[in-house]
């Protein structure tokens, strides 16, 4: 971890810790437009392109990969857009988004390339002092989010973590529900990704089929799963945990008067892609000898230093409906997700659920309010309307990321704190405190409004 060297850096942190969530030159004066760039233009890539190039305050000026296809659909996506083409990069191989990282050119770079790319090339843009709006995951190993702190703090470059489902109509509404004193005392709170990837996993390159064509995976593979099979088969551990635990740490106020303490997973045995493969492929399919480490199901338990618990489960591998199964619980009631249900003691039946619709319009955010017209149509139920709004107003207006260094590199760590206690029996760790313990006096600043 080199947590010693990191913690040694002393006065430097502390100053640091001050700069985490700053626009360089903060406080100057605010701007109409911003120049992007973005180094990932594959199917992730895209969808965040589309939401860029709907804007009238961005100018996309140049788009990085090293697929042809990809980076021509992405160019085309913007000039059909009646944008001017942007500056294209890739040919030259896996290090030419290099070249592009120039300050002069670029107000903020968006990264949406395969995980183990994340952390090296927003070392790289921060240190270039080009601000950072990174997909999920921040990091691979312990080691890469640490890596990934040290160069925010030092540069004072902004970072923010594209973690959409921050942004879901019915979670915002429950954060107003939370900040309320609805629910009373917070006291325990589920999360997860419960979402059937296995056509994700398996895509034998047909690019008229983006997904659930054949078997194949790893060089043979199209799409996400040239890359991200590869995790199934390598790692066992919560490897996505933000898109859960990012709404549940807003609604604890993680890292802002509140901090994880400790972790603990377990996974349970591994045999719902081998059977997909077997099924979909056949026993004779060399693929069928693959042996995948993901658990099919893998359960992690946080604790809290308020006394919350928080469970995440991971479930990507098994025929099911997509739900993120959020449950949030205190003294006073609770809400839950997949029944679509409340109840709130003296309020509710006795016994009985609410339908959450009408506590939803009560308590709809702001920022729904406001822009859910323009959200229309924007992928994940608009939700990436919002995160894309989110991080270029931050821009413009030399503003803290409201989604900040120190969330990205909290949610994103549970993954290789999960893999290490499940790689040593299933053991409960002390969970890092990458604040340096300013966690104490950090204010909430999430969606307190309807800007972003």
């Amino acid at each position: 971890m080199k947590r010693r060297n990191f913690l040694s850096l002393g006065p430097a942190l502390a100053g640091g810790a001050l700069l985490a969530g700053a626009a360089p030159g903060a406080g100057a004066a605010t701007r109409d437009r911003v120049r992007i760039g973005m180094i990932g233009t594959g199917m992730r890539g895209q969808v965040l392109l589309r939401e860029l190039v709907r804007r009238d305050d961005v100018e996309v000026v140049a788009l990085c990969d090293i697929e042809p296809i990809m980076l021509e659909r992405a160019l085309k996506m913007v000039e059909t857009a009646g944008k001017p083409r942007p500056a294209a990069y890739g040919a030259e191989g896996s290090l030419a988004y290099r070249a592009m990282l120039d300050p002069s050119k670029l107000d903020g770079v968006i990264i949406a390339t395969p995980w183990e790319w994340h952390a090296p090339m927003a070392i790289e843009a921060m240190r270039a002092k080009v601000p950072v709006g990174c997909e999920v995951v921040a990091g691979v190993t312990l080691q890469d989010h640490w890596d990934v702190l040290d160069a925010q703090l030092k540069t004072g470059t902004p970072y923010m973590l594209l973690e959409n489902v921050c942004y879901r109509r019915d979670v915002m509404a429950v954060l107003r529900m939370v900040r309320s004193g609805l629910f009373g005392e917070l006291v325990h709170m589920q999360g997860g990704y419960q979402h059937d990837l296995r056509a994700v996993k398996f895509n034998s390159g047909d690019p008229a089929k983006p997904y659930g064509s054949g078997v194949e995976f790893g060089t043979k593979g199209w799409s996400e799963a040239r890359w991200r099979t590869e995790h199934s088969v390598r790692r066992n551990g919560e490897l996505y945990p933000s898109h859960g635990i990012g709404p549940l740490a807003m609604y604890a106020n993680i890292n802002r008067g509140n901090r994880f303490t400790r972790i603990n997973t377990f996974a349970s045995k591994a045999a719902g892609l081998h059977e997909y493969v077997l099924r979909e492929g056949g026993k004779d399919h060399p693929n069928a000898k693959s042996r995948f480490r993901l658990g099919d199901i893998v359960t992690t338990t946080l604790a809290c230093d308020n006394g919350e618990t928080i469970i995440l489960q991971h479930d990507t591998s098994l025929p099911r409906p997509y739900s993120l199964g959020f449950r949030v619980q205190g003294t006073q009631g609770l809400w839950m997700d997949v029944n679509r249900g409340m109840h709130i003691e003296g309020i509710s039946k006795p016994h009985q659920w609410d339908d959450f619709k009408a506590w939803q319009d009560k308590y709809d955010h702001p920022l729904w309010r406001k822009y859910a017209e323009q959200a229309a149509g924007a992928g994940h139920g608009g939700m990436d309307y919002f995160v894309i709004h989110a991080f270029i107003s931050a821009l413009k207006e030399n503003a803290p990321m409201p989604i900040d260094i120190y969330d990205a590199i909290t949610w994103s760590a549970i993954t290789p704190l999960s893999e290490q206690s499940i790689a040593l029996g299933f053991q409960t760790l002390d969970f890092p405190d990458f604040t340096g313990g300013s966690w104490r006096s950090r204010k909430p600043i999430f969606a307190f409004d309807d800007r972003y």
